[in-house]
C-alpha cells in the first residue's frame, strides 16, 4: 500500500451538545465542555435504596437455587444423588433431571420468572446467554409451563459464531449447552421481568471445548485425583474432594457517563488512546483507602446488595491507588463457582454504574500515567475433611504435608514460568504488566522471610525451626500490642505466598478467572503427580521411610527451582538483569507470551491429565492471536479517525485564531511575537507526518503466520500509534481549553 496519507479531509464540526436535561447547550460549546456542564449541572443524584428492605443478611442467595431451596424442593433421594456430584464429584445421574427441572421450574415461576436462560462462557471472555419461555401453546387458546430434564441438561446455541480457532468452521453450526449441577441457578431480575439463569459448559457437536467452563472443571478433576495420592500417604483415606478454590479481588475505575459517551476511544476500545498528564495525578497518595464519594458509595452498596441475592460472597470495598479507581472482593469459594460469581460480579458493576449516571471501566489500563487494574486471584486448595491444605501452621517446618504441597506449588511456577504468563497475556493487560503498580512480566516465587527460612534449611539438610510470629508495639499507651505476622508482604511479586494462599497478581482486571485457574490447577497438578510418584516409589513397603523421602523430595526441589524464589523489588532493573542471569524468562508483551501455549511440554501436559486435547490448546492460541490483533486494529483505526475528525479540527481553529491574532498585531504596529504560531505549526506538522506512518503500519499487506501478525501489529502498529498520541498529548497542553473537544484526565478522574 502508498504511504501516502489521504488528501486531507476538510475540517468537521465539533461533536454536537450532550443534553443536560435542561436547557439545550449553545451549538459552538464542545462535547468536551458540554459534558461538564452535565456533570456538574445536572449530576444524577444516586437511587435510594428502600429502608424497609430485607435485611442484607437475609438477603443472600435469595435469588438462587441452592442447597437448602433444592432440599426443600426435591424429593430426598434426589437431593443426596446431587449432592454426592455437588460435594465428592461423583457422576450425575442423569435419570434425576426431571424430577431437578421440575422442582427448578416451580422454584423460578414461584419468583416471578417467564424465561429460561442457559449461560456460557465463550472463548471471548464475556457472558453469553441463550433465552427461551417457559410457555409453550397448549392448543386450546391457553398455555402452559414447559420445562423437562432434557431442556435443564442440554441447549443448543449456535456453536460457529463464537470463537474456536479453526475448531469450526462457519458452515459446521451446531453446539452444545451442558448443565453445570456444580454451579447453582439463579435469577436474574430486570424492570420488565425475570430470567432463570442455568450455568452451563459449551461444547462442539463434536465434544471439545469451545468455553472457559469445561477446562476449569476438568483441571479440577485432574488435582483432585492427583492430590489424593499424597493425602494417602499421610493417612487420610476418606477421599473427601480436593477443589481449588479462588478469590479474585476486582479493581476498576469509575467515570461520568457523561464523559464516557463524549470520549469514542472510551466507547469502543475501553481506554483513552489520547490524554496528557493530569496536573495532579495520584502523587499524593491521598485516594487509596480514602472516603468513598457518596455518588460511589451508593453504587457500591446497591451494587452489593444484588451481590448478594445472587449469592455472590463479597466481603470489601475500597478506593484504590489512582483517582477514579475501586476494589471489591469476595471471599474464597470453590474455582468453579469463583469464576461464574466473577463473571456476575463484572456484569453487575457494569449494569449498576449505568443506573447511577456512570461507566465501570475494566480495561487494566484505561488512563496512562496512573495504576491500572487488575484482578488479583487468591489460589489454595482443599477440602471438607482437610481443609485449607495450603495453611502452614504456626510452625511449617514440622508441617510436612504442607511443605510438600506448597514445594510443589513452586516447582509448578518453575517448570511452567511461559504458560503462566501466556495465561494473563493480552493487548490490555501488556500496558499494566511490568508498570510501577503491577508485577512485571518475569514470573517469579514470593514466600516471606518465614517460609524462605525453612525451604533454605531443607536446602542445606533438614528443617528444624520457623520463625515465630511477634508483637508489635506502637509505643502508645491506650493501643494494644498487635500479634505481628512472620514476614511482610511483597505487591511487586506475580505469584505471592500471602499466608494460607498463592496471589497470582498477574491476572488483568478485563480478563475472565478461568484460564488463569485452569492452568494454576493443571500445573499443581502435574507437579503433585510427580512428588506422589517420587514418594510412592521410595515409600513402597516401607511407610516409615515416609520422613525421609520427603526431605529428600524437598531438597531436590528446592535445589533444581530455589531460582524462582525472589523476596525483593520486582520493580528493579537489579531484578530484572539478575533473572536474566538466571535464566528466568521475561516474555514482555503478548506476541512473546503466547507461543508458550505450543511449547511441547505443555501440550503434553494439557493432554495427560484430560484438560485439553493438542486440538483444543491450538484452537485457544489462535483465538488469542486473532483478539489481539483485532483490538489494536480497532485501536489504529480509533486513533487516526479521532486525530483526524477531532483533534486537527481543533488544531486548525487554534491555528486560525492565532494567525488571526498575529495579523492584527502587525496591521496595529505592535511586536510581534509568533512563538506559539511557530509551536503549534510545528507539532501540526508532526502529527501529520505520525498518521502517514500510521496509516502506512494499518494497512499494510502484511503476510505470514497469525504469529508473526500478532508480531507486526505489537512492533509496528502499535508504535505508530503511540507517536500520534505522543504529537496529540502535546497539542492538549497549547490548544485553547475551550476549543479542545475530548474531556481531558483531570476532568474524568476527579469529577464525580
Amino acid at each position: 500500500m502508498s504511504s501516502t496519507l489521504p488528501p486531507e479531509t476538510k475540517s468537521t464540526p465539533t461533536r454536537g451538545p450532550v443534553s443536560n436535561g435542561h436547557a439545550s447547550t449553545p451549538p459552538a460549546t464542545t462535547a468536551r465542555l458540554a459534558a461538564i456542564a452535565a456533570v456538574t449541572g445536572h449530576q444524577s443524584s444516586a437511587p435510594s435504596l428502600d429502608s424497609s428492605a430485607v435485611p442484607m443478611q437475609d438477603l443472600f442467595c435469595a435469588n438462587v437455587f441452592s442447597k437448602k431451596v433444592m432440599q426443600e424442593r426435591l424429593p430426598e433421594a434426589v437431593f443426596q444423588s446431587l449432592m454426592k456430584t455437588i460435594e465428592s464429584g461423583q457422576k450425575l445421574d442423569h435419570s434425576l433431571a426431571d424430577a431437578a427441572a421440575t422442582a427448578m421450574k416451580e422454584w423460578a415461576l414461584a419468583k416471578g420468572a417467564t424465561h429460561y436462560a442457559h449461560v456460557f462462557y465463550p472463548l471471548t471472555g464475556a457472558t453469553a446467554e441463550k433465552h427461551d419461555s417457559f410457555l409453550s401453546p397448549d392448543g386450546k387458546g391457553g398455555a402452559i409451563a414447559e420445562f423437562s430434564g432434557s431442556q435443564l441438561i442440554q441447549g443448543e446455541p449456535d456453536g460457529s459464531s463464537f470463537p474456536t480457532g479453526g475448531i469450526r468452521q462457519t458452515f459446521e453450526a451446531r453446539g452444545y449447552t451442558i448443565w453445570d449441577v456444580t454451579s447453582p441457578a439463579y435469577i436474574l431480575e430486570n424492570r420488565n421481568g425475570k430470567t432463570l439463569c442455568i450455568p452451563t459448559a459449551f461444547v462442539s457437536w463434536t465434544g471439545e471445548a469451545l468455553d472457559k467452563k469445561t477446562p476449569v472443571l476438568r483441571s479440577m478433576q485432574a488435582l483432585n485425583q492427583q492430590t489424593q495420592r499424597i493425602l494417602k500417604l499421610f493417612g487420610h483415606h476418606d477421599g473427601a474432594f480436593v477443589a481449588s478454590t479462588a478469590g479474585p479481588e476486582q479493581e476498576y475505575f469509575l467515570i461520568d457517563r457523561h464523559f464516557y459517551y463524549a470520549r469514542p476511544d472510551l466507547i469502543n476500545a475501553g481506554r483513552t488512546l489520547f490524554g496528557a498528564k493530569p496536573p495532579k495525578g495520584q502523587e499524593f497518595d491521598d485516594h487509596y483507602f480514602g472516603a468513598i464519594p457518596e455518588r460511589v458509595l451508593a453504587f457500591m452498596m446497591e451494587t452489593e446488595r444484588e451481590l448478594f441475592k445472587l449469592g455472590v460472597p463479597v466481603k470489601t470495598r475500597h478506593n484504590e491507588v489512582a483517582p477514579g479507581q475501586y476494589e471489591i472482593a469476595p471471599m474464597f469459594e470453590s474455582a468453579n463457582l469463583a469464576t461464574d460469581h466473577q463473571q456476575l460480579l463484572v456484569t453487575t458493576l457494569k449494569r449498576m454504574a449505568e443506573k447511577h449516571g456512570m461507566t465501570c471501566l475494566m480495561h487494566e489500563k484505561p488512563f496512562a500515567g496512573v495504576n491500572g487494574s487488575g484482578k488479583h486471584v487468591n489460589w489454595s486448595l482443599g477440602s471438607r475433611s482437610q481443609g485449607n491444605l495450603m495453611d502452614p501452621g504456626d510452625t511449617p517446618h514440622d508441617n510436612a504435608q504442607f511443605l510438600v504441597f506448597c514445594a510443589a506449588v513452586i516447582r509448578a511456577v518453575y517448570k511452567h514460568q511461559g504458560l503462566l504468563r501466556a495465561v494473563v497475556a493480552s493487548a490490555s493487560n501488556d500496558h499494566r504488566l511490568g508498570a510501577n503498580e503491577a508485577p512485571p512480566a518475569i514470573m517469579s516465587v514470593f514466600l516471606g522471610d518465614q517460609l524462605t527460612d525453612v525451604f533454605e534449611q531443607i536446602k542445606a539438610g533438614g528443617a528444624n525451626s520457623s520463625i515465630k510470629r511477634g508483637t508489635l508495639t506502637v509505643g502508645v499507651d491506650v493501643l494494644p500490642p498487635l500479634p505481628k505476622d512472620a514476614g511482610d508482604r511483597n505487591r511487586t511479586s506475580p505469584f505471592a505466598f500471602t499466608g494460607n494462599r498463592f496471589e497470582f497478581r498477574a491476572v488483568g482486571s478485563n480478563q475472565s478467572i478461568a484460564g488463569p485457574l485452569v492452568a494454576m490447577n493443571t500445573i499443581v497438578a502435574e507437579s503433585i503427580d510427580y512428588c506422589a510418584t517420587k514418594l510412592e516409589a521410595a515409600t513402597q513397603g516401607k511407610p516409615e521411610s515416609l520422613h525421609g523421602a520427603i526431605q529428600t523430595l524437598l531438597a531436590e526441589i528446592m535445589n533444581e527451582c530455589s531460582c524462582i524464589i525472589f523476596n525483593g523489588d520486582g520493580y528493579s532493573d537489579a531484578w530484572h538483569d539478575e533473572a536474566e542471569r538466571l535464566g528466568l524468562l521475561n516474555l514482555k508483551s503478548t506476541p512473546d507470551a503466547l507461543p508458550s501455549l505450543e511449547a511441547p511440554e505443555v501440550t503434553e501436559m494439557f493432554q495427560k491429565y484430560g484438560v485439553l486435547s493438542p486440538r483444543e490448546l491450538a484452537s485457544r492460541l489462535e483465538t488469542y492471536l486473532e483478539q489481539y490483533c483485532m483490538s489494536i486494529k480497532v485501536e489504529a483505526n480509533l486513533t487516526f479517525d479521532i486525530a483526524k475528525t477531532m483533534i486537527l479540527p481543533a488544531v486548525n481553529r487554534y491555528q486560525n485564531e492565532l494567525a488571526t491574532t498575529c495579523v492584527n498585531m502587525q496591521s496595529l504596529g505592535c511586536e510581534l511575537d509568533s512563538d506559539a504560531l511557530d509551536e503549534i505549526s510545528s507539532l501540526r506538522q508532526s502529527l501529520q507526518q505520525n498518521l502517514a506512518t500510521l496509516y502506512s503500519a494499518m494497512n499494510d499487506a502484511f503476510e505470514g503466520s497469525s504469529t508473526e501478525h500478532a508480531q507486526h501489529y505489537g512492533r509496528v502498529v502499535l508504535p505508530a500509534m503511540n507517536a500520534v498520541r505522543e504529537s496529540v498529548d502535546a497539542l492538549e497542553g497549547i490548544v485553547a481549553d475551550d476549543l479542545w473537544p475530548l474531556p481531558k484526565y483531570q476532568e474524568m478522574l476527579f469529577i464525580k
